[in-house]
């Protein structure tokens, strides 16, 4: 019989190849089960139970966050839960070879209170959206990223994923999301003229549709070929709009994935059925696009104003 920490590459490596998921998610996975196997000091898949099970929440419940145990501050439901979709995710694995151990469908996931947004105002959005000024490289290249940001909800992975060799002709775009799902997104007419400006600009002879600039030169001189740079990480995409929105005066928190949330809740509140926006934004549960539907709701504001305090 292999041992556990056998059967956890041999699952990490089922996610990674048999599945599609995303490096990041088996390194996450990777991480919570480790932990798991630790804090159990077993090796035998079929010595995994309840009571072990139960042990490991309570341990993860009491765990202090950050280096400081006396803040008193302990891990959320949510981040216990990672740990938990895990460890289930790796027994239904088990299950799936035939390995002796605790059924997944014992493990039951903290409850948790309803997951608020992260919005801006329109005012906002617009300000965002006009933050880039200028025709150097740099601007040019933020826009655009705004643009299509807003324009196709995609998520950071998805944008970073993107080539130059773009069709800017069509009204639309094929992505290839989580676990290797394709789905179609649609380009406005600010975001492909935003694309179109800043690719005009481009001399490098790099693939990726989003590079670095590293050189003031670069900026400076965009007809100066440049030769092959590196494509934008998600941490610098996070990084441009963080700039922009502290650029254009917002002070809340606005990353990529805000403007996934504004892109969602602007089709919705004018009118675009739940089903649909789910498609756009691949989501594989409706139960995941659901949370945008509480600030959309017209209907619910228009009953207010129509019957609130008329007496």
């Amino acid at each position: 019989m292999s041992s556990l920490k056998q059967l956890k590459t041999q699952f990490l490596e089922y996610i990674e190849i048999e599945k599609g998921r995303a490096l990041k998610t088996v390194e996450n996975y990777d991480h919570y089960l480790t932990r798991f196997l630790e804090f159990i000091k077993n090796d035998n898949p079929e010595k995994i139970d309840d009571a072990t099970v139960r042990e490991f929440r309570l341990w993860l419940n009491r765990q202090s966050t950050g280096n400081n145990r006396a803040t008193g501050n302990t891990l959320s439901k949510k981040t216990q839960n990672y740990y938990l979709i895990a460890v289930r995710a790796f027994l239904k694995y088990l299950a799936r070879q035939d390995v002796k151990t605790m059924s997944p469908e014992r493990i039951e996931l903290a409850k948790v209170g309803e997951r608020s947004l992260d919005l801006i105002t329109p005012t906002e959005l617009s300000r965002l959206l006009d933050s880039p000024l200028g025709s150097d490289l740099k601007n040019l290249r933020d826009k655009a990223i705004l643009e299509l940001l807003f324009s196709t909800g995609l998520r950071v992975s998805e944008l970073c994923s993107l080539t130059a060799d773009i069709d800017l002709h069509s009204d639309e775009l094929s992505i290839r999301g989580k676990g290797g799902k394709v789905r179609v997104v649609f380009l406005s007419d600010e975001a492909k003229k935003a694309v179109k400006k800043y690719l005009a600009t481009r001399k490098d002879m790099s693939d990726a549709l989003f590079i670095q600039i590293s050189t003031r030169k670069a900026i400076e001189d965009p007809t100066k070929s440049i030769g092959f740079v590196k494509p934008l990480t998600r941490r610098s995409v996070e990084r441009i709009v963080k700039q922009h929105a502290t650029k254009a005066g917002i002070s809340k928190k606005v990353t990529p994935h805000v403007m996934r949330h504004m892109f969602a809740t602007d089709l919705l509140s004018n009118g675009a059925d739940l089903r649909s926006v789910q498609a756009m934004l691949g989501h594989a549960n409706i139960n995941t696009t659901q949370i945008y539907t509480h600030v959309t709701d017209k209907h619910l504001r228009d009953i207010h104003k129509k019957y609130h305090n008329k007496s």
